[in-house]
């Protein structure tokens, strides 16, 4: 048993020393002997103890539990009870100041020397845990400091990011609308030397081939920008969803007239259309680039003098495409990647592309809550299949 400093504080004289006694049996230096609350709180002042052993019932205006209030307060040092009373009412009065232990008097010396110790214990754990709290308190508020920073840090750079984003927006719309004009006329000026060529000249054959390189050039360059524009339009949030009544015939005419126009591996488009309906109401600027953008892969990427295979059909309100050719096909390792922005496979060769015709499509039937899906196979070809809901 290790040796502790201890007030006494019990208004009865035989029963003091008779503690006293005891206590200084187990090696304990008793500081004092206060028969008064007030005189208890003296002693304190004068010298720390590490241990009080208070009777409940003290004469004068303070008695066993005001005191010990004050003693918890101040001095933060464990209390044990000492009364000759066990009833329910004495027992509700001490548990409100947190008692380190309760003896009933007459004590023998083992249980006064298990009680103490057991004082001591879980004075310590307390102070130990009261420790650890203040130390979690602390870790916690330092914590939450700086995550308050580290998200006022976190707000500043999405608020740059969305500033700089606006203007790439705006830079990439100027720019690809400023080229719209410049391009408008040298496909119309390709356009006339084409024309000129079909009078006799005699280097009509040579004008004939090099208006038809620039024109194809300059609807490449044009296909492009409109790719540019679009996902300048998307990134800005300026996608939307612009339903109007069009004539399907016509429709499917300009986009298998457009894809065809530019091609130069020979590569033919087989149609098949099944009951389509005459009009439709859809989107037809999003339609558009969905059907361009599958049938120009399929050409461009299918052998010379191949063939693409487009099935149109109309069911139950759905607009259902299947888009079909036998050219390079897709590695099975990069499919995962195919809708991705610039992503073209390993296998293109040195057929040109920007590679952002299907990220282009995928925007678009998401815009109109169309669903696509593929089937590829390195060497055999590739084959699409869209619906698109429609009215």
């Amino acid at each position: 048993m290790f040796s502790l400093k201890i007030l006494i504080v019990e208004d009865d004289s035989v029963s003091a020393l008779l503690l006293q006694r005891a206590l200084e049996k187990n090696n304990h230096q008793i500081i004092g002997v206060a028969d008064t609350g007030e005189k208890a709180l003296e002693l304190l002042e004068q010298q720390p103890a590490d241990i009080v052993m208070m009777d409940i019932n003290l004469a004068g205006d303070l008695d066993g539990i005001k005191t010990t209030e004050i003693i918890n307060e101040k001095y933060d040092i464990p209390v044990v009870y000492l009364s000759a009373s066990s009833d329910a009412e004495t027992l509700n009065k001490v548990v409100g100041t947190n008692p380190s232990a309760y003896v009933i008097k007459p004590f023998n010396i083992r249980e006064l020397n298990m009680v103490i110790e057991l004082a001591i214990f879980k004075d310590r754990k307390e102070k130990e845990l009261q420790k650890l709290n203040n130390e979690l308190e602390e870790k916690v508020k330092l914590r939450t400091a700086e995550l308050y920073e580290a998200n006022k840090e976190l707000t500043k750079a999405l608020e740059k990011e969305r500033e700089i984003n606006e203007l790439k927006s705006r830079i990439v719309l100027n720019v690809s609308h400023g080229f719209k004009t410049p391009l408008t006329s040298i496909l119309s000026s390709a356009q006339l030397l084409q024309m000129y060529a079909e009078k006799d000249h005699p280097f009509k054959q040579k004008i004939s081939k090099h208006a038809f390189k620039i024109e194809n050039s300059v609807r490449a360059l044009n296909n492009l920008l409109t790719s540019v524009l679009f996902f300048g339009k998307a990134d800005a949030n300026q996608m939307e969803y612009k339903p109007k009544k069009l004539f399907l015939g016509a429709f499917v005419k300009e986009v298998l007239d457009t894809t065809q126009a530019g091609v130069e591996n020979g590569v033919k488009v087989k149609t098949n259309l099944g009951k389509l309906p005459k009009t439709i109401t859809s989107d037809q600027d999003l339609l558009y680039q969905v059907f361009e953008n599958l049938l120009s892969n399929a050409i461009k990427y299918s052998k010379d003098n191949g063939e693409v295979i487009f099935n149109l059909d109309y069911e139950d309100g759905m607009l259902k495409g299947k888009i079909q050719d036998f050219g390079i096909g897709i590695p099975k390792s990069e499919q995962s990647q195919l809708y991705d922005r610039f992503f073209r496979a390993r296998n293109v060769g040195i057929v040109e592309g920007s590679g952002l015709g299907l990220s282009i499509v995928k925007k678009c039937l998401e815009v109109m809550k169309g669903e696509i899906n593929f089937t590829s196979e390195v060497g055999k070809g590739t084959t699409f299949e869209v619906s698109i809901p429609v009215k």
